[in-house]
């Protein structure tokens, strides 16, 4: 929940780039997130949570997003200010970094398996934002990990993105197996929704003419 003390300073990339550097402080948590588009899937990820920072790692390593995210949170209480800040801040740094959204593909999609488990996740960078999730994880807590705060953090990255998203997990019988399959489908839809169409250069992808 943002306090009433929060602040946000955001860095604006340079022309041409696809990159934005963002910090959420508040009462809660300090955030910053650094990310490059058009990068090939480095990270430095600190959040404090060990399986958290290795689902935003499969982020970026399947999506061939650079990412740079440094996170200080209460987590003497648990974790859910510092997921759900993350996943704040991940999504202004997104929409920051896409600017106008010229030339992209917009929507993405992707089919992950991992052992037996398999999800789907299909996103639409709308400019509207929407999640609808559906997993049930056979695990309150994967690792220090509290599954429940999954939801959390993709509800405020879709929030502050301006998306709409959607995860399936289809099968799965183990937590652990069940997130990876969600977030890694996750990167894979981003990495399609986010590259550009050489035939839609200059163009934005709706005929609206905004998203």
């Amino acid at each position: 929940m943002t306090d009433s003390r929060s602040s946000l300073v955001t860095t604006p990339a340079a022309a041409g780039q696809r990159s934005a550097e963002v910090h959420r402080n508040t009462a809660e948590t300090r955030i910053r997130v650094a990310l490059n588009l058009d990068g090939t899937g480095q990270a430095r990820i600190a959040t404090g949570i060990g399986f958290f920072d290795h689902m935003l790692d499969q982020i970026a390593r399947h999506g061939l997003i650079d990412l740079d995210i440094e996170a200080h949170g209460d987590l003497h209480i648990d974790g859910h200010h510092t997921v759900e800040d993350v996943g704040i801040t991940l999504g202004q740094a997104f929409a920051q970094a896409l600017g106008e959204k010229k030339g992209i593909y917009r929507y993405g999609h992707a089919y992950v398996p991992l052992d037996e488990a398999l999800s789907r996740v299909v996103i639409d960078l709308s400019g509207r934002p929407g999640l609808e999730m559906n997993v049930d994880f056979k695990s309150g807590m994967i690792g220090g990990f509290d599954s429940q705060l999954a939801h959390e953090f993709f509800q405020g990255f879709v929030n502050h993105a301006g998306a709409t998203l959607h995860i399936d997990n289809l099968k799965g019988e183990n937590a652990h197996h069940q997130c990876e399959t969600v977030f890694k489908a996750f990167a894979r839809a981003l990495r399609m929704a986010t590259t550009r169409d050489a035939r839609a250069a200059g163009t934005i992808p709706s005929t609206k003419g905004a998203l």
